[in-house]
C-alpha cells in the first residue's frame, strides 16, 4: 500500500505563528476552499465538536462568518479575506519581531562594549550606521553631568540634529546634564537646522559657532567620545570609534574645550566681557539682524532665516551704520556691543 507522503509540520501550523491554535489553523484553510460550509461538512479527522470549537473561535477573531439558516437549520459559515484578517495580525507580529531584533541588537552592542571595558580597551570600533546611532543615543542618555560635540555640515550618518534633540538631548537638559556644542557657521544658512540651533539654545543648550571644525565628535562626562574612524568615508562605509579613558580622550577633550572657547555663542550668552545694558531704542527686528551679523552669517541667510527680503536686511544694517558713525560693518559690530544694541 501506498502512503502519501504527512505535509510538513511547519507547513501545517503556519497560521499558529499568527496566534491561531492548530484546529482552528486547520478549519480556517478548510474554510478558505469551501465557503458556506456547515460544521458537518468541516469535521473530517477533526470531529464535530472540535470543529465546533474552532469555529467558534475564529469567528470571535473576525476570521470567519456564521450565517443562520432561515429554515433552522445547521448554521454555514465562511472565511473572512485572508488579507483582511490576518493582515492585521501579520503586521503585529511584525511590528513585534521588529521590536525585538532591535532589542537584541541593543543586548548585543551592551554586551560588546561591556567585554570591551572589561579587558581595559581604550578604543572600541563600531561599524553601520544603526550601531553607530545606538551608542550615541545611549552615550547621552547615560550622562551624568556634561555631553559636548562637535557638529560640523556633513551628511547625518546616524541621526539628524532634530531627532537628537528629540532622542536623547531635551530628557538629558531635563536630568540636569549641560549640554554644550560647537556648530559651523554654514549650519545656519539652512532655515531648518538654523531654526532648530536657535530652539536649542532657548532652551538652555550653549552653542558656539565657528567657521569650520575637522570632525564630528560627542564626548560625555569626559570619560568617553564617539568620532568617525574616517571622516571622508562616513557616508558610504561609516565606521566610528569610541575612545575611553586615555591620553587620546584627554587631546580630544582640549580640541573640542579649544574651539569651544573661540567660538561665538549662539544667542549671545557666555560672553567673556561684561556686555553694556540693552538699548530699549534698538527696534527688535534689528537686534536680531546684528546678532546673526556677528557669528558671521551672509544678509541672505539673515534674511531668510528671520522672513525678511535681503534689500530690507541691507537697508536697516546701512540705517544703523548711520546712526552708529560707522564705515564698516566691523566697527558697526563694535558698536553695538560696546552700546547693547545686539542680543
Amino acid at each position: 500500500m501506498t502512503l502519501e507522503p504527512a505535509a510538513a509540520p511547519a507547513e501545517v501550523s503556519l497560521l499558529t505563528l499568527l496566534g491561531l491554535g492548530p484546529d482552528e489553523d486547520t478549519v480556517y484553510r478548510l474554510l478558505v476552499d469551501r465557503p458556506n460550509s456547515e460544521p458537518a461538512d468541516l469535521a473530517g479527522l477533526l470531529g464535530e465538536a472540535v470543529v465546533n470549537r474552532a469555529l467558534d473561535a475564529l469567528v470571535e477573531q473576525g476570521l470567519a462568518h456564521c450565517r443562520q439558516a432561515d429554515d433552522g437549520g445547521a448554521p454555514r459559515y465562511r472565511a473572512a479575506s485572508p488579507v483582511l484578517a490576518l493582515g492585521p495580525l501579520l503586521e503585529s507580529h511584525r511590528s513585534a519581531l521588529h521590536r525585538v531584533e532591535f532589542l537584541v541588537a541593543d543586548l548585543a552592542e551592551r554586551h560588546r562594549a561591556a567585554q570591551g571595558r572589561a579587558a581595559g580597551a581604550p578604543v572600541e570600533v563600531l561599524s553601520g550606521g544603526v550601531a553607530i546611532r545606538r551608542r550615541l543615543i545611549a552615550m547621552q542618555r547615560q550622562a551624568e553631568h556634561e555631553a559636548c560635540s562637535l557638529v560640523p555640515v556633513t551628511q547625518p550618518v546616524a541621526i539628524t540634529i532634530a531627532d537628537n534633540a528629540d532622542e536623547a538631548e531635551r530628557e538629558s537638559m531635563r536630568r540636569g546634564v549641560v549640554l554644550r556644542s560647537v556648530v559651523e557657521r554654514d549650519l545656519l544658512e539652512h532655515p531648518d537646522s538654523a531654526a532648530m540651533l536657535g530652539q536649542l539654545a532657548a532652551e538652555g543648550q550653549q552653542i558656539a559657532v565657528v567657521r569650520q571644525l575637522p570632525i564630528k565628535m560627542l564626548i560625555v562626562d569626559r570619560r568617553v567620545a564617539l568620532l568617525p574612524l574616517d571622516p571622508e568615508r562616513d557616508e558610504t562605509e561609516p565606521v566610528a570609534l569610541v575612545v575611553h579613558r586615555s591620553g587620546l580622550l584627554t587631546a580630544l577633550t582640549a580640541l573640542f574645550e579649544q574651539y569651544f572657547s573661540q567660538g561665538r555663542r549662539l544667542g549671545g550668552a557666555g560672553e567673556t566681557s561684561s556686555p553694556a545694558r540693552p538699548d530699549s531704542s534698538v527696534e527688535p527686528l534689528d537686534r536680531q539682524i546684528l546678532g546673526l551679523l556677528r557669528i558671521g552669517l551672509t544678509d541672505a541667510a539673515i534674511a531668510r532665516q528671520l522672513g525678511i527680503g535681503r534689500r530690507t536686511v541691507q537697508r536697516r544694517l546701512h540705517n544703523l551704520m548711520e546712526r552708529a558713525d560707522a564705515s564698516t560693518r566691523f566697527q558697526l559690530g563694535w558698536h553695538a556691543a560696546q552700546s547693547g544694541w545686539a542680543d
